[in-house]
């Protein structure tokens, strides 16, 4: 668990991407890339820098939430003020440095400003633009303004994170993040690989955009819903702890109050759990002889293996069922995470040096990669403006009395 900065290189070493992000879908989507070796120039307000930083938990005597130092990881920070026309200026000479820009403003924003795609690719012909924004950049509906939440309940999620109505009468809930954003986030780094390798292969199209919408994401993750829509005029609704296209798959009680999770939902796993149950005849039972059976008997299959779990503790029923070998699990949360063997063993858990915090837990890099570097966790989300004077005298070859003068005038 006491994993060192990893200072190795990764498969997306010498990739360089500017960062005009704030808040989650962009700045997740270049964490993702930063993770795996990618050279990530974030391009923050002075000052203040992005207002994520606020997000969270902030120690005593922090201007900066624990979450940054993951947020903000493997980046270099530098600050510009993009409604200055010296800023925009600065900006515009970065992005003739490098591969691509990610950013996730309010469409026509950056434009409007002399930030657009147009001006980008008028600096870089080669540039690709990524834009993460709530709804795309085209359609009717395009300008509306969306967070993670909106891109949730517009593409469909949040109806199905529920009860029922006749169970309860509390609003659908949400996940516990904002994972709308960061599934955007993830399909803004799938587009920008995609255009990579295309260009790669000499196929690359000047001034390729990528167009990632909140709603798009959510809505690209559920399933059947929308073909069985189609053919059948079925609307799927919220069924609580189980799905509607599987059985058995719940969460049971258990005898000291817990909840454990038991997903026997193919004919094998269903009867080795019957066996684990000490009812081996359920499997022989014709309202349970498939998974189409199993699903429209599913209250009744749920309510045997209710009574069973309910007469054994949480570790008992889990001794049983993983002998059976059939997928279960307690709910983990996150200091059962921190404590797991496997996420431990596999570097998921890493303690990492943060110069503001001092130790703190970071998830590792995804996906785990084998065969050269694999890219790590080379440093902790840093300050605002942490690299300006190292970036502009790198990329730009800006000299000190330069830079100085701009941060006087209040550009950087």
């Amino acid at each position: 668990m006491n994993t060192p900065l990893d200072d190795q290189g990764g498969p997306l070493s010498g990739l360089r991407i500017l960062e005009l992000g704030h808040f989650i879908a962009a700045p997740f989507c270049t964490r993702v890339l930063a993770d795996l070796g990618a050279d990530v120039i974030k391009v923050e307000p002075p000052g203040r820098g992005d207002p994520v930083r606020s997000w969270g938990i902030i120690p005593e005597g922090e201007t900066a939430s624990v979450w940054w130092s993951v947020h903000g990881r493997n980046k270099r920070s530098i600050t510009a003020d993009l409604k200055k026309p010296e800023g925009i200026a600065l900006v515009k000479r970065l992005i003739a440095e490098v591969d691509a820009v990610v950013e996730n403003f309010k469409p026509g924003q950056l434009a409007s400003w002399g930030l657009g795609p147009r001006d980008m690719t008028a600096v870089n012909p080669d540039v690709i633009v990524v834009q993460v924004s709530g709804y795309g950049q085209t359609g009717p509906g395009h300008n509306r303004a969306a967070f993670g939440v909106i891109g949730e309940a517009v593409g469909g999620l949040r109806h199905l994170t529920g009860y029922p109505p006749e169970v309860s009468e509390l609003p659908p809930v949400r996940t516990g993040i904002s994972i709308g954003d960061s599934v955007a986030g993830l399909y803004g780094a799938i587009g920008l690989l995609a255009a990579l390798f295309e260009k790669g292969k000499g196929r690359g199209t000047p001034g390729r955009r990528i167009d990632v919408a909140l709603t798009e994401s959510i809505l690209s993750l559920l399933e059947g819903c929308l073909p069985e829509y189609g053919a059948t005029g079925a609307v799927r609704q919220p069924t609580g702890s189980t799905l509607p296209t599987n059985a058995p798959s719940n969460a049971y009680p258990t005898a000291d109050g817990r909840w454990f999770l038991i997903a026997a939902n193919s004919n094998a796993l269903f009867r080795r759990l019957c066996g684990a149950m000490g009812r081996p005849e359920l499997a022989d039972d014709p309202r349970y002889a498939d998974n189409p059976s199993r699903v429209k008997h599913a209250a009744e299959l749920d309510a045997a293996i209710s009574h069973w779990t309910t007469g054994l503790t949480l570790d008992e029923v889990a001794a049983q069922v993983e002998a059976a070998d059939v997928p279960c699990s307690r709910i983990y949360d996150i200091a059962d995470i921190a404590a797991d063997p496997q996420f431990l063993d596999r570097g998921m858990v890493r303690r990492v040096a943060d110069p503001r915090l001092g130790e703190v837990l970071h998830p590792g890099v995804v996906p785990a990669m084998t065969g050269g570097p694999a890219g790590g966790v080379r440093w902790a989300g840093p300050d605002v403006g942490a690299h300006t004077d190292e970036v502009l005298a790198e990329l730009l070859g800006m000299a000190p009395d330069e830079i100085d003068a701009l941060k006087k005038e209040g550009v950087l």
